[in-house]
Order: structure tokens, then sequence, then C-alpha cells
């Protein structure tokens, strides 16, 4: 055989191939940043102009009046044509502006979009005009860390994924001190406006900005961005002007993706129940789109958990003349139960595998939780302001931690003089796995929320659901169905009659496709007893192999793997919508500060129609605002959106849960979603929840 001769690794590395196929940018990318998103009709036009829409109606927060004077009293503004301004008007609408951007909070899929819209508007109104990018989130605006964003840095990152053209950051500009440096560091810009990019605490932060900046002639104007979808805006009467934030559409879509995948491999080898925990930690929206999306046979929406209902304890207590007050809100064991009746059912159709989902922070709609949460937060808050001192760095460890809480039992009263942690709370605590007991206290983020994310959930919940499905073993009740035919096959192999078998073997021989081995058989000694009972076989003789084999097969081995669908969500290509969406949200933007406003946050109305009926918007940011508590503290912050359970989208999703369990021995009734685009006929124009709530 004739040799190969070797190619010299310098002819290797230069080769055309070769540079292609490990360019850093591929085909897709290119397609991507070369793609042009739609733009909504009022922005093709020469100037736009604000519409007071003061018949959208929000009930102020009398804090909010107190600290936002200057901005409280903005109404909803429109954009629209804006041809028919005056002389005056359009010099300032064409003014050469500066303006500044920041991305703040986690990345979401359409923010790169945001920028792009912003900087095509201001150049097309005025090339003259200057964008200046903040490096890594507020920080950046503080510390006058800056870049110019030009022409081939927006074109590098048109239509793609994360923040990285100027990164992001989680520092909030909440002090005297840092909204001085802050605004410092603008006029030494020449500001004319910011524009914050964020969620529901950024959008909050660029509320005060706005009041402080107004009077030195800064605009500061908002965009909504969270994957999470509960920034969502309706006014009193219950009108939609914000249905979900960007980024949310992309980060189900792929989370949908990863989830069905995984739902191909159950169906194959059909051994694993996958549990995919996505993240929403105050509101199930990523859970319910990701159940639409993918059919998974079971999905637990944690507001619906919330407002569960035990009547059976409400009628047990009213006989005894009684209130059961844990008879509201779903217990964690209970859910154990509802999960294990759904994994016994389907392995009792010879499915013993399976698809579930449920969100980041379920744990905070199960009652006995949330009490807990709640009484910690307290504790934590507390000893901080008593002591002027962190609560972490005091009690690094858990057992210090634990220590304290039960010197509490005759500490820190409620205003009522009840001890906030009582031995009833030590008992029920201490009943609680270790890691979950150190996850409830842990330290809060820099928002004084609980940190679902580092705390198993999963694990928590599946470990109880092992523990009581073992429990249904040994009495009998979990079984995995055997088919028939495969049944009567096995026997008929070797010369047994099928028939004599199965009446002994099943309980329901004579009417089911399926059979399930009686209840009282429970392990090959009493599966013996039964043959014996019955004069299928002798006491000295052994249960033969194909029966066996039956049994063994009907015994079912529950596996699990777990898996957490978040921050790869996060750092997705956006989709066609969220591509939209975002480059339509930075034209909204701009048009808000050239137009002169001031303490906006930039919205579309109509997402869950098509695009043609999208309409920009402006909401004032001031009149979301309400007070809650952070960090043991009452602060002014802007409600998160939960999922509506009389919503259409929710509805449907509980019709068709029963189906999509397919507790029956007929096929799984699961979906592809299909891969994220930003091109094609096929690819989806809007998350499935704004479509059932368009109809």
């Amino acid at each position: 055989m004739g040799s190969v001769r070797k190619i010299d690794i310098n002819t290797l590395l230069n080769h055309s191939l070769t540079e292609e196929v490990t360019s850093d940018v591929n085909k897709e990318v290119i397609e991507r940043r070369s793609f042009s998103p739609k733009k909504i009709g009022v922005f093709s036009e020469g100037y736009t102009s604000l519409e007071e829409q003061p018949h959208y109606k929000f009930s102020n927060d009398k804090e909010a009046e107190k600290v936002l004077p200057d901005i409280i009293n903005n109404n909803v503004q429109k954009i629209i044509n804006g041809s028919e301004k005056s002389k005056k008007e359009k010099v300032f609408f064409n003014k050469k502006r500066n303006v500044g951007v920041v991305f703040s909070g986690g990345p979401a899929p359409g923010g790169h979009n945001v920028i792009a819209g912003i900087f095509d508007e201001m150049k097309r109104v005025n090339p003259d005009s200057k964008l200046y990018g903040f490096i890594l989130g507020p920080d950046g605006i503080i510390e006058g860390k800056y870049t110019e964003i030009t022409a081939s840095l927006v074109d590098a990152y048109r239509n793609m994924g994360g923040f990285t053209m100027i990164k992001t950051g989680r520092t909030k500009i909440d002090s005297k001190e840092k909204i001085d440096f802050s605004r410092k560091v603008c006029q030494k810009l020449s500001l004319d406006a910011l524009v914050v990019i964020g969620g529901d605490d950024s959008n909050t932060n660029a509320a005060f900005l706005a009041q402080e900046y107004k009077s030195y002639g800064i605009q500061v104007v908002g965009v909504p961005k969270t994957i999470d979808g509960d920034i969502q805006v309706k006014t009193d009467c219950g009108e939609t002007l914000c249905a979900i934030s960007f980024g949310f559409h992309t980060a189900a879509r792929g989370f949908s993706q990863n989830i069905s995948n995984l739902a191909t491999d159950a169906n194959s080898d059909v051994k694993y129940w996958h549990i995919c925990k996505v993240m929403g930690r105050v509101a199930s929206h990523l859970a319910l789109e990701s159940a639409l999306q993918t059919h998974a046979n079971l999905t637990f929406i944690g507001e619906e958990l919330a407002d569960y209902v035990d009547n059976e304890r409400l009628e047990k207590a009213k006989k005894n003349n009684e209130i059961d007050y844990t008879a509201f809100g779903i217990t964690l064991r209970h859910l154990s139960r509802v999960i294990c009746d759904a994994i016994v059912r389907r392995a009792a159709c010879g499915k013993n595998y399976g698809i579930m989902i449920i969100p980041e922070g379920i744990l905070e709609f199960i009652n006995e939780i949330q009490i807990f949460i709640i009484k910690l937060n307290k504790i934590i808050a507390d000893y901080n302001n008593i002591h002027d001192s962190d609560f972490h760095s005091s009690f690094p460890n858990l057992n210090e931690k634990l220590d304290y809480l039960k010197r509490l039992t005759r500490g820190i009263k409620y205003e009522n003089d009840i001890s906030i942690w009582n031995l009833r709370d030590d008992d029920l605590f201490n009943q609680l796995p270790l890691f979950f007991q150190e996850g409830l206290l842990i330290e809060r983020d820099t928002h004084g929320n609980f940190q679902f994310s580092l705390v198993n959930t999963e694990k928590i919940i599946m470990d109880m659901v092992k523990e009581y499905l073992d429990m249904l073993i040994e009495k009998g009740e979990y079984k995995v169905g055997i088919d028939q035919e495969y049944y009567r096959y096995t026997l008929g192999q070797s010369g047994l009659n099928p028939e004599k078998f199965g009446k002994a073997l099943f309980r329901n021989f004579d009417d089911n496709k399926l059979f399930i081995v009686k209840k009282s058989i429970i392990s090959k000694k009493t599966l013996k007893q039964v043959l014996v009972v019955e004069k299928l076989i002798k006491e000295d003789e052994v249960v033969p192999e194909p029966i066996m084999q039956i049994f063994n097969k009907s015994v079912p081995k529950f596996k699990t793997q777990l898996h957490f669908y978040g921050y790869d969500g996060r750092g997705n290509d956006p989709t066609l919508f969220d591509c939209n969406f975002g480059y339509n949200l930075g034209m909204t933007a701009f048009s808000l500060v050239a137009n002169g406003a001031t303490g906006q946050m930039a919205a579309i109305k109509n997402l869950e129609h098509d695009f043609e009926k999208w309409e920009p918007l402006g909401i004032p940011i001031a009149k979301l605002m309400h007070l809650e508590e952070r960090k043991g503290r009452l602060a002014l912050v802007i409600e998160r959106a939960i999922v509506d359970t009389n919503s259409n989208a929710f509805r449907v999703f509980k019709a068709l849960r029963e189906e999509w369990l397919a507790a029956n021995p007929g096929k799984d009734r699961l979906r592809r979603p299909g891969p994220v685009r930003f091109t094609g006929k096929s690819e989806e124009d809007r998350p499935i929840t704004l479509t059932l709530n368009s109809i």
C-alpha cells in the first residue's frame, strides 16, 4: 500500500477550508447579523410625536407621589406620525444628541437589538448624534467607564444574544453619593438622555434617576427586560399595555427545545423521569410557556398551588366545629403525593418514565415553606437592624444559625407579643433535610429575596416522591403495566398456559390491554405463595422463569435525571419575535427621548396580535410603583406580574394537561417546538401564551 504524505501544519492551518470551519464567525452568525427586523409603520415616517393618553388610568401610590413629584403625573404616551409638527418642534426633534445606554441585571435575548434600534433611529434623525454605552452595567455610570457605540460595533451584534457588547451588572444607583457620581459622569459626556435596559428593579431605578436628573436637563427612559416574563403592565381597568418583556420568548423556546430533546430520549430508552426546573422565582410564566411548547407529561404552575384549598380537610374541621388553616395552600407532602399519583398512573400503562416541569420558585408557593421564608426574612432583617451587623457574618455556619433560632423561641416578637419563632417552628424545621435547612438560611440576594436558584428544589421534592413511591411499592400500588401481547408471547414460548397463570397474577386479567399484577404480589416470596395457593406450582418447585420475567418487569425502578434551565436560555440568540420586539423597543426609546419625554418606560402594545397591530408607547414608570418589603424595609418597586389562573393560556393548559399526562396505553401527546430561529415562514411570531390570551 502507498503511504499518504502528512501535510505540513502551516499549510494545513492556512488552507481555505481550515480557515472557514475554524473561524470565530460561521454562516449562521453572518446571516443573523445581516437580518433586518421589521419596523412598526410609524417609525418609517420622518418624524414622530407623542400623543397623551389620559384615559389609561393607574392608581398612584402615596409614597410615589411624595418622592417622585416631577414624573408622577406623566400620562401614557402613544407614538404617532409627527409630520404635523411645528418648525420649532422639528428642530428639537432633529437636534444633535448625546445619549447613554446601559444594561442592568441578567442578560435577555434581544438586548443588542434594543441598542441597534436606538442607534439606527438616532443616526437617521441626526448623523452627528452620539450613543455611549456604559460598561458593566450601572457601575459604568458611577465610575465613568463607557465606550462610544459605532456602526461597526452595532453591526457585530445585530440579532445576537447576550449583553456582550457592553456587558451588564447588578449595582443599584440607590444612594445620594452614587446618584451624584453618575450625574457628574452624564454631565461630563453632555448627555441629553440615558436609556436604562433592565428588569423591574432597574426600571424602578430609572424612575428615581429621572426625578433626580430632570432639573439638570437629562432625560431618563426605561426599557423592560426579563426572561421571567413578570414585567407586564395593565391599567386599572385591566387593559394590557405591555403583555411581556423582551427575552421571554427566546428563553422559553430555548428551554422547550432542550425539554423536547429529553422527551425524545425518555420515549426512546423508557427508563427515566426527567425533572426540568426552569427559571422563574416569583412567577411561573416560563413553566407555563414551556408546557404549552412541549406538552410535557406533568407541569406545575406555582400560582395554582398557592390557590389550592383542601376541601376534605375543611369538611373534617367543620364537623369538629374547628377551622383548619393548613387546608389553605398546598403542602410539600401533598405536592409529593400528586406527583406520585401521576407517576403510578403512567407506570400502570407501561410508562414508567416521563417529563416533568417545575418552576424555579415553586417552593415560594408552598404554604409551609412560605411561612418559614417570611419568618426567617423577618428574623434576619431584625437582627441586622438591632445589632447593626450582618446576620450571615455573625453566624457563618449552619449550626450557629440553628442555635440562634432555638434561642429565639423566647426572643423576637411581633406587635401582638406572639413569638415569631416558636417550638413548633423548631420541630417542623428540624424535620427538613439539612441541606434544605441550610438553603432556607442562605444569604438573601441584593434585593433581599430568598435565592431559590441556590436551593436544589427539584431534589427536595423528588426525595419525598421517592420515599412515598417506596411505600406504594410495599403496598403493591405502584406497578408497571404488562402488555397483554408480550405476556401471552412470553408464556406461550415456554408452553405455559397464559389463562391459568393470568388469573392468578393479575388483578385485571379479563378487561384490560395492560395487565396489572395483584397488590398482594410484592415480592418473589408472595409471588410463589400465590402460585402455590392457586395450585399452579408445588411448594418444593421454583417459580417458572417466564413468570419471574413477567414479575420482574412489573416491579418499577424509579430513576430520575435532574436538569436546570436558566442561564442557557438567557444566552440564546433571539427568536424572530424578540429580534423584532427588541429593535422596535429601541426605536420607541429614542422616539420618547427625541420628543422630550422622561420617566417613561418604552413598551409595545398589542404584542399578542399580528405585527401590523403593534403600537409603540411610553408608560409612566412612577405610576407602576408601590411599596413592598425588601430586606425588612418598605421600598418603592414595580410589582411583578404572576400567572393569571383565569387567563386563556392557563385555562387551556389546565384543560389539556390530563391528555398530556397520557396515563393510557396510547402514545404520548408530545410536541416538538423546533430550534430557535429568526427567519423562515414556519417560525413562531409570538409566544403561545400571548396567542391564546389574544382569543
